[in-house]
């Protein structure tokens, strides 16, 4: 095992950066704070790989590179790798000295420092540099945090600890990325919390400490300067301000003279341009009147949606004679995860559905008979919550004044007044969902398959009564389920609100007190975080092999506050090495004391009712709230002398997350399925191959859950949900004794109570006379109507022809985060009731977060509304949502200022297509998703090129242009053309793979490429030029049809209005919609052609090189003549083929194609290589000022030489092959080749100008 020595002191960044780079590694080594020994290493940190008979680094990049590197944190590919040592070097060379010089004076380690604000001023000045370099992203390289953003955080760690920066509300990147750092859980745990300082107060530190902070500051900054040295200093440093100044001024009018420039265009591509041709709802848009001069997505966006669905395209019957009909395209169905309707639209809502509609209307523009069924949740605790909220605030009523049938009519007015909001929002993100086979779980139809899922399923015993323990909101009154239940993370001591008590309760606290052995003076300490819990204990466990406690084997223990005896019971779940090792058990309250009191036939005494007072305990404590009865537990411990220490204890809290409320485990009776036979089905089917879970790296969560699955509780106690079908039976004979609740034997189910009395009769073999039931006041748990879903919308247990046609489904595509709440028990209960599964393959997404990769929350601010993202709105805007919310205001405050730091501007309006595309691009299998807003408007940028590109194009056709009636090559197409279509058919080969492998950012990739860097960036300029020939404009044609109907699943606003402008190919049988038309398959352009695309990339790299040799030397509008030399005749021939492509790409004035020798190519050009078969001469003489050009060559040339040296000098130190890692010595090799080629292209460019000259 590695052994990494650092110092234990807690401000030292140099053993920090190893620290937190070693918390990356898939296995960390063991951490010393010992001086290493001299023969190994003469500083901290150092690493000793294997033992201490192998490798040593040391130096805190060299150590923090080797760590960070296992933990694959050291960038993706050779080019980030590079970043990452620039980051690092900045952050050592640059960062450190500077911070040091701060902060040290200020802490008192060295003595009064001369010039501290310069040296303040040069902070902020490096660290703007830094805010810069943050602006357009979260991390410093890539997309992920690396060991950049690692070292260049301990660098800024000092100032941002201990100094009040002034100017900190300017760097509002570099403050927003450092707290996105230190909040990571890898530095929370070397770091702990870090609190930015809001005031410098003086900082005592002891002896100890001061020396060794002495050594980290000598270490960064060097020997204290003499004061002639600092004036110096100081002279030298304001020569570079004011140099500094001088250059930001210019740069400053450099972009305000760019900014006016560019104004009017920017503000005319952003502006708002709506639909104002009336047209009545669900008839067709206005085709016939000019496209808008710009994208607008309200124009767009308009009236589309209303006709789509007036038409029936999103209807299964779309097209066909008959449902029951076959298709030999096949079918595709699926159900939506049903929403909530209490619930309206998040980014999760937004991503689920652009997924969704995606492949839904892939799969019906490929002819399958396609159905994507919505539905809507009745969302049982949600529901009758919002509405008793509304009930107490309109009409001061609480439920229980109304009574449970004026309620649940109050409820279902509710719903047919508010709970369709959900679907009018995912209309406007243009899901195709058929709207006629909405369901709702509460629906007659579905009310009745869930009443026979629990007959059928308690008939068989897989459903039975039991007591144990529940997850119990004493404010809802009523168990919840796991998912409802928010695990509150605490580091220690922590004041939370409570629902019903004014003051804050403790949490995050260990309590210790003592038992005393009966008969003896002796006392067993143990601890609890639950003190009040105490007054249900009812035994002490111990260690069965703990000698500690060997002697009490037989004994018993007097509880303090009642005549209790209670056992010591020897228990292998007891930690010996934990606190004591003795614990107190309390079986009713605790998980997993309940499993002790089962093994040991304990008492359980519940101390809890059902609104959280004290029952079944001795007073002054009986009918207290049970945290005013944590106070007095404690109390009466101290007054007798028991309590021994309270201390802080980091813990999970749970919290209900409709309520807000602490559950408590509680002994309820209730309704369980037993799940063991139906897992064992679920896992078997993954197993098998027969239903598939992509990504494949879920698996292991579905086989620990189905293969250790426990039975599910599926009682509420609510009054809006399915009433439990189930009645307790009464019998008036004298044969029959009365039941218990818990008894089985006792309960019967039926589809109405005249059943359930005749079955009851039959069983105790009474007249149905004898027979008194009362049913279950409980409801179902709201997850086991989802469960049923697939089936239910269909009608079952009837028959009908959709069940016959859509069952099974094919997909069932959610969020991972509901793998076991819904999709496991959908697979259960489908393979249970009807012995088939409910779809085939599940594709599971990744979670949304914001762009700094945090989970979204509404105290966080950065909880967004697809609609306003839609839309757009102001920060104002964003800010009054919060108001309107029921956070507290300390929480609004905090996400207010979340909300100005992200989106300082507001939101722009960004429309659908764009947050469509852009939520499939985010979408890579196994990751998160970090959804930066800028992204999303960049879309909607590539919209706008696609409108420009398509209303160019279809100037260019013609009005009278007629498209051929099949697409199909005539033998005349130009090289351009060939080239065009082969990236066409290329890119129908990637959308259809990607679509069937559910690779949703290769599909864009494809598709934003073909039309952006292809057809928009070369195919349409070099067509300026040579739009001649009507195979052009067919190819043109092609182009634009194949391509909106390869972007249509995915943008279909700006697809549809675009293609119903364009010409069809024939009249007679054209589709109305692009919806309902073919996607592109590759056996119909089948055109790709290997070697057309290697002589274009060819083409392309030439033209890449002449931009660059026109940027260097700064020819923006002027044309140059360009010799191309060739080293063989091929290279030559391809040349002169392409001559009229290279010329309009490269802006040349001329293309000259020279083979062999430079004796054809004149004086005066700049050489660039262009491959290892063509160079590029750019003829510059009269173009340029030729000794301004040397001039800066030459100042180039000598920065080189200097790196150069500086390098080979340090890979010539005699320890540099053992000390430096291989990683290292690679990156500087190549650092050094690179120079190496920079030099000899520079002193090449210097000796053609003063050949010029």
């Amino acid at each position: 095992m590695d052994s990494l020595y650092v110092s234990s002191h807690p401000d030292d960044f140099k053993s920090l950066l190893a620290l937190v780079a070693s918390e990356f590694c898939p296995s960390p080594p063991r951490v010393i704070t010992e001086e290493p020994p001299k023969q190994l290493a003469k500083s901290r940190p150092a690493l000793v790989i294997g033992g201490s008979e192998a490798a040593v680094l040391t130096g805190p990049s060299a150590v923090a590179w080797y760590l960070a590197w296992q933990g694959k944190r050291t960038g993706a590919g050779a080019q980030q790798e590079s970043q990452v040592w620039q980051w690092l070097s900045f952050a050592e060379n640059e960062v450190i000295p500077i911070s040091c010089s701060v902060v040290f004076p200020l802490l008192g380690l060295v003595g009064p420092c001369v010039g501290l604000d310069s040296r303040l001023a040069e902070l902020i000045r490096v660290l703007k540099a830094l805010d810069k370099s943050l602006e357009p992203q979260t991390f410093l390289v890539g997309e992920t945090l690396s060991l950049a953003d690692i070292a260049v955080a301990m660098a800024v760690l000092l100032p941002f600890k201990y100094v009040s920066l002034s100017d900190r509300k300017s760097l509002v990147n570099v403050s927003r990325w450092f707290v996105t750092c230190v909040n990571q859980p890898q530095f929370l745990k070397v770091l702990g919390r870090i609190s930015l300082c809001e005031k410098m107060v003086p900082v005592t530190l002891n002896t100890a400490i001061k020396s060794e902070t002495l050594k980290v500051y000598l270490f960064a900054v060097g020997p204290p300067k003499t004061e002639a040295q600092l004036k110096k200093e100081a002279k030298k440093r304001e020569k570079m301000e004011k140099f500094q100044q001088k250059k930001q001024m210019e740069e400053k009018k450099k972009q305000q003279q760019t900014q006016t420039e560019k104004a009017k265009p920017e503000k005319k591509e952003l502006g708002v341009i709506t639909y104002s041709i009336p047209t009545p709802a669900g008839e067709k848009k206005d085709v016939i009147s000019p496209l808008p001069d710009s994208y607008s997505p309200q124009y767009v966006e308009a009236a589309w949606y209303p006709w789509w669905e007036n038409q029936g395209f999103f209807k299964p019957e779309y097209g066909r004679k008959s449902l029951s009909e076959p298709n030999p395209r096949g079918i595709f169905m699926m159900c939506i995860p049903p929403p909530n309707v209490t619930g309206s639209l998040h980014l999760g809502h937004a991503l689920t559905n652009a997924i969704q509609d995606c492949l839904t209307r892939w799969h019906r523009m490929r002819g399958e008979t396609t159905l994507w069924n919505p539905g809507c949740d009745h969302a049982g605790i949600a529901t009758q919550v919002v509405v008793e909220k509304k009930l107490m605030r309109e009409r001061g009523l609480s439920r229980h004044d109304l009574g449970r049938e004026k309620f649940i009519e109050e409820v279902w007015k509710w719903k047919n007044e508010k709970g369709d909001r959900i679907y009018h929002q995912l209309k406007k993100l243009g899901s195709s969902l058929d709207w006629e086979r909405a369901c709702f779980t509460m629906d007659p139809k579905l009310s009745y398959a869930v009443q026979e899922a629990f007959i059928r399923m308690h008939e068989e015993g897989v459903i039975y009564r039991s007591k144990r323990l529940v997850n119990w909101s004493c404010t809802l009154n009523s168990a919840i389920s796991d998912i409802e239940v928010d695990k509150k993370e605490l580091n220690g001591r922590t004041l939370l609100p409570v629902p019903g008590y004014k003051e804050k309760v403790e949490f995050g606290v260990l309590v210790s007190f003592s038992y005393k052995i009966e008969g003896s003076d002796e006392e067993v300490i143990v601890a609890t975080t639950r003190i009040e819990t105490m007054l249900g204990d009812t035994a002490v466990a111990v260690h069965p092999s703990d000698p500690r406690y060997q002697h009490l084997k037989g004994k018993t223990i007097i509880h303090p506050f009642c005549d209790r005896k209670m056992p010591v019971v020897f228990d292998e779940f007891v930690d010996i090495n934990f606190g004591t090792g003795a614990v107190k058990i309390t079986p009713a309250h605790d998980h997993n004391d309940y499993e002790v009191g089962v093994r040991h036939n304990l008492a359980f005494i519940n101390i809890l009712d059902e609104n959280g007072y004290l029952i079944n305990v001795p007073p002054p404590f009986l009918g207290l709230k049970r945290f005013d009865a944590r106070k007095a537990v404690l109390q009466a411990l101290k007054d007798r002398g028991q309590f021994k220490e309270i201390k802080d204890n980091p813990m999970v809290v749970p919290v209900c997350s409709r309520s807000k409320d602490i559950v408590e485990p509680l002994l309820k009776p209730q309704w369980y399925v037993d799940c063991t036979e139906m897992g064992k089905q679920a896992a078997d089917a993954v197993r098998d191959g027969r239903l598939k879970i992509i990504p494949d790296h879920h698996l292991k969560t579905w086989f620990n859950w189905m293969d250790n699955i426990r039975d599910w509780c599926i009682s509420r106690q609510l009054w809006w949900g399915h009433r439990i079908p189930a009645y307790f039976i009464t019998v008036d004979h004298s044969s029959v004794k009365p039941g218990e609740d818990t008894d089985g034997h006792y309960w019967v189910s039926g589809r109405s109570e005249e059943e359930a009395r005749e079955k009851a009769a039959k069983r105790f073999n009474v007249s149905s006379e004898r027979i008194s039931l009362r049913q279950d006041e409980d409801v179902l748990d709201t997850w086991f109507s989802s469960g049923i879903f697939p089936l239910s919308i269909f009608g079952w247990p009837n028959e009908s022809e959709d069940l016959n046609v859509f069952y099974p489904g094919t997909l069932l595509e959610t969020g991972h985060d509901i793998l076991f709440f819904w999709v496991a028990r959908m697979v259960m209960m489908g393979l249970k009731l009807t012995g088939k599964l409910p779809f085939r393959e599940v594709y599971l997404h990744a979670v949304v977060r914001d762009a700094h990769g945090r989970k979204m929350s509404k105290s966080l601010g950065n909880v967004i509304d697809p609609l306003d993202v839609i839309t757009g709105i102001s920060l104002e805007g964003l800010h009054n949502q919060l108001t309107d919310s029921n956070l507290d205001p300390l929480e609004i405050e905090k996400a207010k200022q979340g909300q100005k730091s992200d989106y300082p501007s507001g939101i722009p309006e960004c429309g659908t297509d764009a947050l469509r595309f852009a939520l499939c691009a985010y979408t890579s299998q196994g990751r998160d998703i970090n959804l930066d807003v800028n992204r999303i408007l960049g879309y909607r940028h590539f919209c706008n090129k696609l409108w420009n590109a398509v209303k160019f194009a279809m100037k260019a056709l013609g009005e009278n242009f007629a498209p051929l009636e099949k697409s199909q090559l005539s033998g005349a197409e130009s090289v351009s053309d060939r080239w065009i279509l082969s990236r066409l058919s290329a890119a129908v080969v990637l959308c259809a793979s990607g679509f069937e492998a559910y690779d949703f950012p290769g599909i864009t990739t494809a598709i934003y490429n073909f039309w952006l860097y292809e057809l928009c960036d070369v195919y349409l300029v070099t067509l300026t030029f040579v739009f001649q020939a009507d195979v052009c404009r067919q190819t043109l044609y092609t182009c634009l049809d194949v391509g909106l109907r390869l972007l249509s699943p995915i943008m279909p606003f700006v697809t549809e209005e675009l293609f119903q402008r364009l010409p069809r190919r024939s009249t007679k049988d054209s589709p109305p919609s692009i919806s309902v038309t073919s996607y592109p398959e590759s056996s119909e352009f089948c055109w790709h052609s290997e070697v057309v695309d290697a002589e274009m990339e060819f083409v392309m790299t030439v033209v890449r090189t002449i931009r660059s040799l026109r940027a260097d030397y700064n020819l923006t509008k002027t044309r140059a003549d360009c010799y191309l030399q060739c080293i063989d005749s091929e290279s030559t021939c391809l040349v002169q083929k392409y001559s009229l492509q290279l010329q309009t790409l490269s802006y040349s004035q001329a293309i000259h194609a020279v083979c062999g020798t430079d004796a054809a190519i004149p004086q005066g050009c700049a050489v660039a290589i262009a491959s290892d078969k063509c160079t590029v001469h750019l003829m510059l003489k009269g173009l340029i000022d030729i000794e301004k050009e040397v001039a800066k060559l030459t100042a180039k040339k000598g920065e080189l030489v200097k790196q150069m040296d500086k390098l080979s000098e340090k890979m010539a130190k005699n320890d540099y092959r053992e000390k430096v890692p291989i990683k290292v010595q690679e990156m500087d090799a190549e650092k050094l080749r690179q120079s190496q080629t920079e030099l000899q292209k520079a002193i090449e460019a210097i000796e053609n100008f003063k050949r010029m000259m």
